[in-house]
């Protein structure tokens, strides 16, 4: 009603931060909450004059506000900024608060009543009495006070909210475009260095495809049919226990769901943290230094259309991630509930299968087929075009695999490719099953299919054409070896440009495009060696898979030895070997490590399947990044019984190999 917030009724604060929104930056403009949460809050437009940063505050009460910070000096208070009395801000802070719009009264329906105008009055004489109270203190202090009265003016005012809003006057030194691992990486990265950073994404997908539809759930739906299943307490009972016969695919779901909540929540707070001014919404090109960021959903329920805003920035970073790729021929099965791609799949419009069918054996299709081969009673089927599953894996780790998956129920159709699917109704089990027809004449029936034949970028809707760029047909882009594209000013990192596309070289390849794109001076990682004199050590990239047993490997592979003619012996160990294989039940994996046959024996290159392999492969990791020799692994003393004593087992198997 236009009093201060703490006379407000708790039950009013929420409409009322809805209905007070400056039309012009589309911020909240009440000067103080009532839970204390923050001190002083303003218009957006203000912050190019004020010199101010202004970053988004989001309460567990979902009450929304903003928390201003200078930008000079970095106070997040008003009172005890050093660098605000400047005659520029005051005259600006001064004409805002007089042209601020209509009064108060119109927002909340024309009330306006005695006790209004006598608490205003109140307070102006309580102003006038500080100001003079504090004159004796200086012009400094004075200047102070025509701020806060400017500043008090345009919250006690509110501007009617419109359907379009546009601001040309954010400007930045970097956009990121995406906010999965190497978009936020990189942001921070920056934000660290002292430059100004925004980062652009739906609010409902802060954290990317990684927090939502990837590498979190997926992993989590992993680790919760393991649970579930009490696949690692099998070897302590006789039976399954009476958790399996209640799992379904909503149980697996609801904690994923947890699970990516807590994991957005965290990069919010990272990105906040560290002030990169998150903006909600999709970004699009208008030239390679203007971006423009629409909404992605109205900021408040008057407006008709969702708000609009232009950044202008010095240099671009692209991490938008990548989508599942879809056949021509058949999209229109894809319902989500009995065909689906990897995205579909992370909902609970399907039923646990009985026959399951994955068509594509790349890292997504063999992670998911053998995840639920370990349900008991479901059976899965692999397709794939190729021969060769994984084919930069070492082959002793897929045929393991396979070999594993196949004891388990496992069927897999390799060098055939599906010409069509169909659905059919099947009255013995009254649903719809899946028919997939293959190029060698074969059929192969299932009641549940997921598509996993690739992914493409996010590149079709940030007008790429308007910046310079163009991507592939995949929707990928080419990059150099500083991760910059074809425009100088834009840097793309992540799934967008290609191969891994994992996050964990996704959070490198951010951090490396930001330090060169504003020369920060870190170097480009090369496997094994030392980086110049700079005193860091490069380290090779590992790939960790999380199939059913998990693979893992770091360094050269078998067949990059051979075909570089380098000399090498190798060494293994066994898990069954092992105790803590026993004390786990996890007696199936195997260590593989590689290194020179000749002095100085140098560790080249390690790869492991079973319990733990992508923890314990960072052991290699260091040691191949340092350089070290296999006789390491032989003298270092290990903790007993860990999984880490599979490397001095493998280290003297190749030794003994060696000798003889």
């Amino acid at each position: 009603s236009g009093v201060r917030a703490k006379r407000i009724r708790w039950s009013d604060t929420r409409e009322l931060a809805r209905q007070r929104v400056c039309g012009r930056c589309g911020l909240r403009t009440w000067i103080e909450c009532l839970f204390k949460m923050m001190r002083f809050v303003g218009c957006g437009g203000l912050a190019r004059c004020a010199r101010l940063a202004w970053i988004g505050l989001i309460h567990r009460s979902n009450v929304v506000g903003v928390n201003v910070a200078c930008g000079s000096c970095g106070w997040r208070d008003f009172r005890g900024c050093r660098a605000w009395a400047s005659s520029e801000t005051e005259r600006t802070l001064t004409h805002a608060g007089e042209a601020g719009g209509r009064g108060v009264e119109e927002v909340s329906g024309g009330q306006q009543g005695s006790e209004t105008e006598a608490d205003e009055a109140q307070t102006s004489t309580e102003r006038k009495e500080q100001a003079d109270a504090r004159g004796a203190e200086g012009p400094a202090m004075q200047q102070k006070e025509k701020c806060e009265q400017g500043l008090s003016s345009l919250a006690s005012e509110s501007v009617p909210a419109i359907g379009l809003v546009v601001t040309s006057d954010m400007e930045f030194d970097l956009v990121v475009v995406g906010s999965g691992p190497a978009g936020q990486k990189g942001a921070i990265n920056a934000a660290k260095r002292g430059k100004r950073v925004a980062i652009v994404d739906r609010g409902s997908m802060l954290g990317g495809v990684y927090v939502h539809t990837g590498t979190v759930p997926s992993k989590t739906f992993r680790e919760a049919i393991q649970h579930f299943t009490g696949l690692r307490t099998r070897g302590f009972l006789s039976e399954y226990s009476h958790h399996q016969a209640k799992l379904s695919v909503r149980d697996i779901i609801n904690r994923v769901a947890i699970v990516a909540h807590w994991q957005s929540q965290v990069v919010r707070d990272q990105l906040l943290r560290n002030r990169v001014t998150v903006l909600d919404g999709s970004a699009r090109f208008l030239d390679p230094h203007h971006l423009e960021v629409l909404a992605s959903s109205p900021t408040s329920p008057n407006m008709e259309a969702p708000r609009q805003r232009v950044l202008r920035t010095k240099y671009t970073l692209l991490a938008t991630g990548t989508t599942p790729v879809r056949p021509d021929s058949w999209s229109d099965l894809f319902d989500g509930r009995i065909v689906f791609d990897s995205d579909q799949i992370l909902t609970d419009k399907w039923e646990l299968p009985k026959d399951f069918v994955v068509v594509g054996g790349g890292i997504i299709g063999l992670e998911y087929a053998s995840m639920l081969n370990t349900l008991p009673g479901v059976r899965t089927t692999v397709i794939d075009g190729r021969h060769d599953l994984l084919p930069f894996v070492d082959p002793d780790i897929t045929g393991a695999l396979m070999y594993i998956m196949r004891k388990a129920g496992a069927n897999f159709k390799l060098g055939d490719s599906v010409v069509d699917v169909t659905k059919r109704y099947d009255a013995s089990t009254n649903r719809e099953r899946i028919h997939v027809h293959l190029a060698s004449g074969r059929r192969v029936h299932g009641d549940n299919l997921l598509y996993a034949v690739g992914r493409q970028g996010n590149t079709a809707t940030i007008n790429l054409d308007a910046a310079g760029l163009k991507a592939n047909k995949r929707g990928i882009l080419d990059v150099d070896a500083s991760f910059r594209t074809s425009v100088p000013s834009i840097y793309a990192a992540g799934d967008i440009i290609g191969f891994p596309q994992l996050a964990s070289t996704s959070i490198d390849q951010g951090r490396q495009a930001t330090s060169n794109m504003f020369g920060f001076g870190r170097m480009t990682v090369s496997s094994g060696e030392n980086a110049g004199g700079s005193g860091v050590v490069s380290s090779p990239l590992p790939y960790g898979i999380y199939t059913s047993p998990e693979i893992s490997m770091v360094g050269a592979t078998e067949k990059e030895l051979l075909e570089s003619r380098v000399p090498y012996e190798v060494g293994y160990a066994k898990f069954e070997e092992l105790a803590k294989g026993h004390m786990l039940n996890a007696r199936e994996g195997f260590l593989k490590l590689l290194f020179s046959s000749v002095a100085p024996h140098t560790v080249l290159g390690a790869a492991a399947i079973g319990e733990g392999a992508t923890e314990f492969i960072h052991v290699g990791q260091a040691v191949i990044a340092h350089g070290g020799c296999v006789e390491y692994f032989v003298e270092a003393i290990t903790n007993s019984p860990t999984f880490c004593e599979a490397y001095r087992i493998a280290a003297l198997d190749g030794i003994n190999r060696a000798r003889d």
